[in-house]
C-alpha cells in the first residue's frame, strides 16, 4: 500500500476498530490485530504511544456466537465485483438445502443482524436478487461488465430490510400491540419494516421467522400488552416457555 496519512483522530479510530473487529468475518480476529502491528509502526511516537494504551488497556467480552461467519476473501471478491461493475457467478444453497448455479450482476453488500447480504440483479431471472453470503460458494469473476442499475427506491438497504421482512417463514406471527408504533421501534428486536402503525396508540408487528426462540424474543422485548395471532407451533413454544419461567420463579 501507498503511504497512508491520517490525522490524529482518524489513527485512533482507525485502531480502536481493527482492536475489535471480529464481526462475522471468519479468521478477522488474527488479521485485525496484525494489521494493527503493520499501522503501529508507521505511526509518529506521539500517537504511536496513544495506540499503544488502546491496545494494551482494550479488552472484549467474548460472546457466544451461533450465526455464520463470512469468509472475508469471499466478502472482498463480492465487493471489488460490486465496485468494478463485473458480473459474477457461483453457487447458492437455497434457504430448502439445495444448490443452483447463479450468475448475477452484483450492485451491493448489505449487513444486517450478523448477516451479510449480496444485492444483485439475477440475469437468469432478470430481476433482483438478495444473497445470503455465507450461502454462496465457488465464486467466480466472469470478465464481463455491465452498466449499473437504479435499486427500486434508490436505496439497497431499505429494499434488502424489506425483502428481508416479507421473505416466507417456518412460523406465522403476528403482534397487534397496545403502544405507539414508535416506542415499539425503540423496544423490539424487529425490523423496522415489520412495524405497522394502526392508529396513535397501537400497532402491529410482524414477528414470523425460522426460529421459535427468535419469535419469544421480541414479544419479551415488547414490554406492552398484545394480542397475538400464531401458528400452533408458535403459541405452544411461548406456552412451554412460560412455564419454565413460571416454575423457575415459584422453585
Amino acid at each position: 500500500m501507498p503511504p497512508l496519512i491520517l490525522g490524529d483522530d482518524e489513527a485512533i479510530a482507525t485502531t480502536v476498530a481493527l482492536r475489535t473487529a471480529a464481526g462475522h468475518l471468519t479468521g478477522m480476529e488474527e488479521t485485525s490485530l496484525r494489521a494493527l502491528a503493520k499501522l503501529e509502526q508507521v505511526l509518529p511516537a506521539r500517537l504511536r504511544a496513544q495506540v499503544a494504551a488502546v491496545q494494551q488497556t482494550t479488552a472484549a467480552i467474548g460472546w457466544e456466537t451461533r450465526g455464520p461467519r463470512v469468509n472475508p476473501e469471499l466478502l472482498g471478491g463480492l465487493a471489488a465485483a460490486c465496485r468494478d461493475h463485473e458480473s459474477v457467478t457461483f453457487d447458492y444453497t437455497t434457504r430448502h438445502s439445495g444448490t443452483a448455479s447463479r450468475r448475477v450482476e452484483p450492485h451491493h453488500l448489505i449487513a444486517s443482524g450478523g448477516l451479510w447480504y449480496l444485492l444483485a440483479h439475477d440475469t437468469h431471472k432478470n430481476n433482483w436478487r438478495i444473497f445470503r453470503l455465507d450461502r454462496i460458494t465457488d465464486p467466480a469473476p466472469t470478465r464481463h461488465h455491465f452498466t449499473p442499475r437504479t435499486v427500486p427506491g434508490d436505496d439497497p438497504a431499505a429494499y434488502v430490510a424489506d425483502k428481508i421482512a416479507t421473505a416466507p417463514t417456518r412460523y406465522r406471527a403476528i403482534a397487534t400491540v397496545h403502544a405507539p408504533a414508535d416506542t415499539v421501534r425503540r423496544r423490539s428486536w424487529a425490523l423496522a419494516t415489520r412495524i405497522r402503525p394502526r392508529d396513535e396508540a397501537t400497532c402491529t408487528i410482524g414477528c414470523s421467522s425460522n426460529h421459535l426462540p427468535g419469535i419469544a424474543q421480541t414479544l419479551a422485548a415488547l414490554d406492552a400488552d398484545y394480542t397475538l395471532d400464531a401458528d400452533p407451533e408458535v403459541t405452544a413454544y411461548l406456552h412451554q416457555t412460560a412455564g419454565r419461567m413460571q416454575h423457575a420463579t415459584n422453585s
